[in-house]
């Protein structure tokens, strides 16, 4: 496992050029971590990375987290099961399985055991009690939560911060807050922004001051740019998408990255940035995602 992880390069950085940028004299680079690895790729590498190695490191024989049908940190687990020989379970929002949807039908095809349980059992994936009857039910199993976020997670999200070119803002879309709070473990510099994906984000503040509590760092979380709330998007949105994959060959899915790309463009505009400003996009994947959102007929072309 370890001479696989050596292989996988890091990602390359973007400078994009736009006239709006000029006009604002600002400074916009993206971190293609979407081209860190073909299937495991952006935030969800990071935080599987170390968590992994864990795994390996411990008595445990299965691999076992959790995940809506669309999951994309389903998706990354799965493959990293089948790319490193690792027994996976991957425990679903149910009631049922779909084994039409392509993220699940991906999973299955890379060896995850798959088990559907109702949204009141899966409301209950953070409580002790719970996990304990996994355990006994699933036998000797290393449990990674939702979204991959834990502490093991946060400490490859921080090697991203510590790859990075000066500057003065860095901006990531925050689902569960892992992926900021990694960021501020490993940022030296001036401020980290999180673009809240959903709606009434407010108590990823704690989330986040709880992960990030040994660590100095300035970060914002900026709620207002859901778009309508977690998994919801609007035309202007996904045409910004398109758009800015056809000048810039950087494909954007309309729920985490697209949306963060399409807030920093407003705030852009806005005059949030001071003149000079050195600003870096975390692009963090999740391009599987847009298989999803076309099987549920959710993606008009322009």
């Amino acid at each position: 496992m370890n001479s696989v992880i050596t292989s996988i390069k890091e990602s390359p950085m973007q400078q994009i050029h736009h006239p709006l940028l000029r006009h604002h004299n600002v400074q916009l680079s993206i971190k293609r971590d979407d081209l860190y690895h073909p299937l495991i790729q952006g935030n969800k590498w990071r935080k599987l990375k170390y968590n992994l190695a864990a795994f390996q490191a411990s008595e445990c024989r299965q691999l076992l987290t959790f995940g809506g049908p669309f999951s994309n940190h389903l998706y990354a687990t799965a493959a990293a099961g089948k790319l490193f020989g690792l027994s996976t379970i991957g425990i679903v929002r149910g009631p049922e399985l779909d084994m039409h949807n392509p993220t699940l039908r991906f999973a299955h095809a890379c060896g995850m055991k798959l088990v559907a349980v109702t949204r009141k059992d899966y409301r209950l994936r953070q409580q002790k009690d719970y996990l304990n009857e996994l355990k006994q039910h699933f036998g000797n199993v290393y449990i990674l939560p939702e979204g991959g976020t834990n502490h093991a997670a946060l400490r490859g999200v921080a090697e991203l911060a510590q790859t990075l070119p000066e500057h003065d803002y860095l901006v990531c879309a925050t689902g569960s807050g892992g992926t900021l709070a990694g960021l501020c473990a490993g940022h030296t510099q001036r401020k980290v922004l999180g673009i809240a994906v959903l709606k009434n984000a407010d108590y990823l503040n704690h989330e986040i001051s709880q992960l990030t509590s040994t660590h100095h760092c300035d970060w914002q979380l900026m709620q207002h740019f859901h778009d309508g709330g977690y998994g919801r998007f609007s035309d202007k949105q996904w045409r910004f998408c398109q758009d800015f994959r056809a000048t810039y060959q950087v494909p954007l899915e309309p729920i985490y990255t697209g949306k963060m790309m399409y807030a920093l463009w407003q705030l852009i505009a806005q005059g949030y940035f001071p003149p000079g400003s050195r600003i870096i996009a975390v692009h963090t994947g999740g391009l599987q995602g847009l298989n999803g959102l076309r099987y549920r007929g959710l993606l008009k072309a322009t």
